[in-house]
C-alpha cells in the first residue's frame, strides 16, 4: 500500500455531492510548509483558484482540501463565501490558520456546493483519524475518470508520491486538472516554486485532451522536509517523473479514449515553435480520428503542421515525419507498408515524430484518440 511521505496525512470523505463514494479529500502537514501551487488562467476560475492564489502567495501552506464533482464555478458571492468556508473548517480541523489552507474543486459548472452537507461532515470528523491510503485519497477526487492516478518516486533518502484527477476539457494554461504531489525533502519556498513551473511546463502543460481549458486547474506540491536536504537536481527528476507519469495517466484516460498519442517534435526554431506544432497535431479532430481508426494517414499530420501558418520558417522539403520509427513523409511507403502500420496504430500507445529542420528546438505533448465515447459521455454530462 502506497503511502503518503512522512509530515503528511490524509482523510476522505464523502458529502454524498453524486452519490455514496468519497467525494472529499484533505491533505495535510504536520507544520506550515514550502508549497507550490499554479492554476488555470481562465477568465471564469472559480472561487477556489481566487482563494488559493491569495493563500498560497507566501509560498507556504499546511493543507489542501479538494471537493469533487461540483467545480463551484459561475455561482457569485455565494460560491466564493463557500470555497472560503471550506477553507475556514479545514483549518479547524487540522489546527492551523485559515490563510494555511489551498481549496481546489472540479466537475460540474453552476452549482453552489451543498454546504449543509459539508458542514454535517466536517462536524462528525476528527483530525485523529486522517490516515488515509494515497490509491483512496486518488479515488476521492475523480470526476469521470474511470482509475485513480498514482505516480511515486525517488529522490536520495526522500519520497514523492502524487496523486491526479482529470480526463476531460483539459487544455493546461499555467497547469492543468487537479494534481496534489507531496515530498518530504527539504526546499526552500522560491527554490521549489521555481523549480516546480519547470516541472509543469514540461509534464502537465503538455497535455491535451481536447483543447478547452478548465475553469478550476490547480496543480500543488508540498514539501515537508523530514527527510532532510537532497540534490536538487535529484529531486526535479523525480518531481518530473511523477508529473510526467501522472500527465500520460491523464491523456490514457482521456473520455472515451482508447490510445495514447505522444507527439515529439524536434528540430524547431525553438522549444516555442516545437509546442506550437506539436500541440497543433495532438489537438486536432482529424489526426486523432485517425489514430482511432488506426489509419496511417500522415497527410493529416502535415495538415496539421502547416495551419502553424505564422512559422514561416517551416518548410515541407526539410520536414520529416514519422508513426513510431516508421518515416511516411517525404520519404513515402508503398500501399502495402501503409497498410502494416495500421496495427502499430491500433495499440495503446501511437507516437507521431516530427522533425522540421530548422533548429535545436524540442517539445513533447500528450493527448488521446477522439472517439464515439467522448461524444456520448459529454452529450450525457448534465449541468
Amino acid at each position: 500500500m502506497t503511502e503518503f511521505p512522512a509530515g503528511f496525512r490524509a482523510m476522505t470523505g464523502s458529502i454524498g455531492i453524486a452519490d455514496d463514494r468519497p467525494d472529499v479529500l484533505i491533505v495535510a502537514a504536520e507544520e506550515v510548509v514550502p508549497t507550490a501551487g499554479l492554476y488555470t488562467k481562465s477568465r471564469f476560475a472559480g472561487p477556489s483558484v481566487v482563494i488559493s492564489r491569495h493563500h498560497g502567495s507566501n509560498k507556504l501552506a499546511r493543507a489542501v482540501v479538494v471537493v469533487a464533482r461540483n467545480a463551484n464555478v459561475a455561482t457569485g458571492p455565494d460560491g466564493h463565501d463557500h470555497a472560503k468556508a471550506l477553507a475556514v473548517r479545514t483549518a479547524e480541523v487540522v489546527g492551523c490558520e485559515t490563510d494555511d489552507v489551498l481549496v481546489a474543486a472540479t466537475g460540474v459548472i453552476g452549482r453552489l456546493l451543498p454546504m449543509d452537507r459539508i458542514h454535517r461532515w466536517f462536524d462528525r470528523i476528527t483530525w485523529v483519524d486522517a490516515d488515509q491510503a494515497v490509491t483512496e485519497a486518488a479515488s476521492a477526487i475523480m470526476t469521470t475518470d474511470t482509475t485513480p492516478k498514482v505516480v511515486t518516486s525517488t529522490a536520495g533518502q526522500a519520497t514523492v508520491v502524487g496523486i491526479a484527477k482529470g480526463v476531460g476539457m483539459i487544455e493546461p494554461d499555467m497547469a492543468t486538472m487537479i494534481s496534489v504531489i507531496t515530498t518530504d525533502a527539504a526546499i526552500e519556498p522560491d527554490e521549489l516554486d521555481e523549480m516546480w513551473r519547470r516541472v509543469v511546463d514540461r509534464s502537465f502543460n503538455a497535455v491535451s485532451i481536447d483543447t478547452d481549458t478548465s475553469t478550476s486547474d490547480t496543480a500543488i506540491v508540498m514539501a515537508s522536509g523530514r527527510a532532510g536536504t537532497v540534490s536538487a537536481t535529484e529531486l526535479e527528476r523525480a518531481l518530473f517523473e511523477v508529473a510526467l507519469g501522472l500527465t500520460k495517466m491523464i491523456a490514457s484516460d482521456g473520455e472515451g479514449a482508447e490510445t495514447l498519442i505522444e507527439v515529439r517534435v524536434d528540430g524547431a526554431r525553438d522549444d516555442a515553435q516545437a509546442r506550437r506544432v506539436a500541440k497543433s497535431i495532438v489537438n486536432s479532430p482529424l489526426v486523432k480520428t485517425a489514430v482511432h481508426g488506426a489509419d496511417p494517414n500522415w497527410g493529416r499530420v502535415a495538415m496539421a503542421i502547416g495551419k502553424c501558418s505564422a512559422d514561416t520558417d517551416i518548410e515541407p522539403d526539410r520536414t520529416t515525419i514519422r508513426f513510431g520509427l516508421d518515416e511516411v513523409y517525404p520519404q513515402l511507403l508503398g500501399e502495402a507498408a501503409l497498410a502494416g502500420l495500421s496495427s502499430y496504430l491500433g495499440g495503446d500507445e501511437v507516437l507521431i515524430h516530427v522533425s522540421l529542420g530548422i533548429g535545436a528546438g524540442t517539445f513533447t505533448a500528450y493527448g488521446c484518440d477522439l472517439t464515439d465515447g467522448y461524444i456520448r459521455l459529454n452529450a450525457d454530462y448534465t449541468t
